[in-house]
């Protein structure tokens, strides 16, 4: 029995949404990796367990860019428009952040098992990844299902109405904004802890940069909000779809920023080591700024004129 296809705008609203579960399980964990190494207690984990509680921590940040990858490739370059393109890429995406997030939770597992000495940290860690990858792989693979649907051929790419686009930019500014809420509560809460005291003068100054870039992330993923309401007053226009889109794209800027500076301030904390902080930090931000930006900005130079121009065009049509 065949079952009719689901419309490409909907798969694509569907992975959106289902990108911004994974980021809000995410956050949590981001907000708890950042804040442990200021905590007294971390001091007494042994070297191995705070070298792990790094390692966690750089698989979230490799999670977390990758779930808000098509977040910048739907801006950049299919400037709001539904692609086959962008539901492989968000399809990708969420099933590649699985896997380090599935790591992460199991260095959280041996974390909290070397404190609580219930069971053994490597037991628990083994466990919490069995767990997280048989739900996360081994289930939706054993019920995979090739489906016979009915108009299963999709364009390659097609215009949607200015409403459409603007409840997905919308949708994209609730994924992006998760990350920036996890660093402003650890960049608040840090500068009260004993330990940012006893932090050099470098990393106080950069934490201090960090949360300022954090802080400007958060104002501009909030803008569009105030402008639909007081400018706007509710009305859907190609003008706020273009202003909602700006706001996002260098809200995701400054975010990069400011989780790099933090990463420095981590890093340093617990190997006291500038270099070895310096190029964590480096790396962090070559990552973000790369994937977001500088890999969807090459993707789109790329495209022919025709495909490039026809985008913009059948946005005016929309509105």
């Amino acid at each position: 029995m065949s079952e009719k296809a689901t419309p490409l705008e909907d798969k694509i609203r569907h992975a959106l949404n289902e990108g911004r579960i994974l980021i809000l399980g995410t956050q949590v964990l981001l907000g708890f990796h950042y804040r442990a190494v200021l905590e007294p207690r971390f001091e007494h984990l042994p070297a191995a367990g705070q070298a792990l509680a790094i390692i966690g921590l750089g698989l979230l940040l490799l999670a977390f860019g990758l779930l808000v990858a098509p977040v910048a490739y739907h801006r950049i370059v299919e400037r709001g428009a539904v692609s086959t393109a962008l539901h492989r890429l968000t399809t990708l995406a969420v099933g590649a952040a699985l896997l380090p997030l599935a790591f992460a939770f199991a260095i959280g597992g041996w974390v909290v098992a070397e404190r609580v000495a219930v069971v053994p940290p490597a037991a628990a860690a083994v466990l919490v990844l069995a767990l997280t990858l048989g739900c996360w792989y081994a289930l939706p693979l054993a019920a995979r299902r090739r489906l016979k649907t009915e108009g299963e051929t999709m364009a390659e790419r097609q215009d949607i109405p200015l409403r459409s686009k603007i409840e997905q930019t919308l949708t994209e500014v609730r994924m992006v904004l998760p990350g920036a809420q996890a660093l402003l509560g650890f960049g608040f809460a840090a500068i009260l802890l004993d330990s940012f005291d006893h932090l050099p003068t470098s990393s106080q100054l950069t934490h201090l940069v960090g949360l300022g870039f954090i802080m400007l992330a958060t104002i501009l993923l909030m803008t569009p909000a105030s402008r639909h309401r007081i400018a706007e007053r509710g009305e859907d226009t190609e003008d706020f779809h273009r202003f909602t889109s700006r706001m996002l794209l260098l809200a995701m800027a400054a975010l990069a920023l400011g989780l790099s500076a933090q990463v420095f301030v981590v890093v340093r904390r617990v190997y006291d080591a500038l270099p070895v902080a310096g190029a964590a930090a480096g790396g962090a931000l070559v990552f973000f700024v790369g994937f977001w930006f500088g890999l969807t900005a090459w993707i789109r130079a790329r495209q022919p004129a025709s495909a490039a121009g026809a985008r913009p065009a059948a946005g005016r049509e929309a509105a």
